[in-house]
């Protein structure tokens, strides 16, 4: 068995007025608590106890923070808050239940300080993540970490949730099937039978690439005219929302493709640190790091462990610039085009997306040379280093973590879409 952890995500149906008001006194509450603990550059749990324990919080919310603001420096190098912060509670608070025959059928005991407080809101979630909802009102799924964040009017929830999975394994010859993540073709994928690619499939990221370029246009537009917060916020979501579907449907259509063949494995390559190695140039580096490669890795890993598809992770070196065929160093003379120029292969030109996933394929082969000879020095060994962003749980974190926040828009990750 494997333990998967994924992050659900649901909207509180419309509050009522009573309630509201509660919930925005928990919220100023805690960012005020967060901010005090902060300042005073509080390191250890008891140091934030002594800050926090006087103020009107629900216990559930001070044992968070006093996990919470010791990362903050030591772990995310902050240097000073923004005010959008959302209100972390530990799994203590994972309190659900279930009912057909409600409208709303979920619902999560909201907490609040003080005995007899708590109250009841109805949940709407995300249908391709009910099954997971059971789980946790049944206690299959463990809970981790709670988060309540407000967006204008709407309140959104997310509970990370572990479960455990059947430990993907393959029956006799497996099918490698790499997978090429990039910009302008979202997802190559091509499967090799006996050395040879067959059957390629494809996944236009023109979309996507279109919705990053008019996100970042339009919120500097909103920023430079001083638009109001709500609308600069109305939009960032509604674009990040929009990239998740894209990441959704993109990644459900990689593990079905692998699912046509015997035995597949799916190969992707090694991208934990993709962020620090990019540099392009400002504009490049701003297109390039907003698409969060590692957290389309991390969904396509999910779908294929949940169906019990293996994948494995490689170093990307050179998987761009080297002949499938003869495994020698070529010329991708354009974005569309790989060239050998070695008289002695039969490829002289092929798709260089192509090209690239069947190297990614063929490198998880621990006993055949996978980076050139020229470039030895490299380390080529298959190994377990996927993106330190994604949604599971077993990843090799970036040794220089930063912290993400909403007004880092080129810098930020999709969220799951509410409906």
């Amino acid at each position: 068995m494997t333990t998967i952890t994924k992050t659900l995500q649901a909207t509180f149906a419309p509050p009522t007025a009573h309630k509201q008001s509660k919930l925005n006194d928990l919220l100023e509450t805690y960012r005020d608590g967060l901010q005090e603990a902060f300042d005073a550059g509080a390191s250890t749990m008891s140091a934030v106890s002594d800050i926090v324990t006087p103020y009107d919080l629900p216990y559930q919310a001070k044992a968070a923070l006093c996990n919470y603001v010791p990362k903050l420096r030591k772990t995310y190098h902050a240097k000073e808050l923004d005010d959008e912060h959302p209100i972390r509670l530990t799994n203590q608070a994972a309190k659900f239940d279930h009912s057909a025959e409600r409208d709303y059928e979920f619902t999560w005991w909201v907490p609040r300080p003080g005995r007899g407080t708590n109250f009841w809101i109805p949940l709407r979630i995300n249908p391709e993540q009910e099954d997971l909802w059971h789980d946790l009102v049944s206690e299959d799924a463990k809970a981790g970490e709670i988060r309540l964040q407000k967006h204008r009017k709407n309140w959104v929830l997310h509970v990370t949730v572990e479960y455990s999975v059947e430990e993907p394994a393959t029956d006799g010859d497996a099918t490698h099937i790499g997978l090429d993540i990039g910009e302008t073709g979202l997802i190559t994928g091509c499967a090799l039978k006996d050395g040879s690619p067959t059957d390629p499939f494809v996944c236009s990221g023109s979309r996507a690439k279109h919705l990053r370029k008019e996100m970042h246009t339009t919120l500097k537009r909103l920023q430079e005219r001083d638009a109001s917060g709500w609308r600069i916020e109305d939009r960032f979501s509604h674009y990040q929302n929009a990239l998740t579907d894209i990441v959704e449907k993109a990644s459900r259509q990689a593990v079905e493709y692998a699912k046509q063949y015997e035995n597949p494995v799916l190969v992707m390559e090694d991208l934990t640190y993709i962020r620090e190695r990019l540099d392009y140039g400002k504009y490049m580096n701003r297109r390039l790091h907003s698409w969060a490669f590692a957290r389309l890795q991390g969904h396509i890993e999910d779908k294929a462990t949940e169906a019990g598809i293996p994948v494995e992770y490689v170093n990307p070196a050179y998987t761009s610039q080297t002949c499938h065929s003869c495994h020698r160093i070529g010329r991708r003379d354009s974005q569309a085009e790989f060239r050998c120029p070695h008289d002695d292969c039969h490829v002289s030109t092929f798709q260089a997306d192509i090209n690239a996933s069947a190297n990614i394929a063929r490198r998880v082969d621990p006993w055949g040379e996978s980076v050139p000879l020229d470039k030895a020095e490299r380390d080529d060994s298959p190994r377990d280093g996927r993106g330190c962003d994604t949604a599971t749980t077993h990843r090799e974190t970036s040794e220089t973590p930063s912290q993400m926040t909403l007004t880092a828009y080129e810098e930020s990750e999709p969220s799951a879409s509410d409906d």
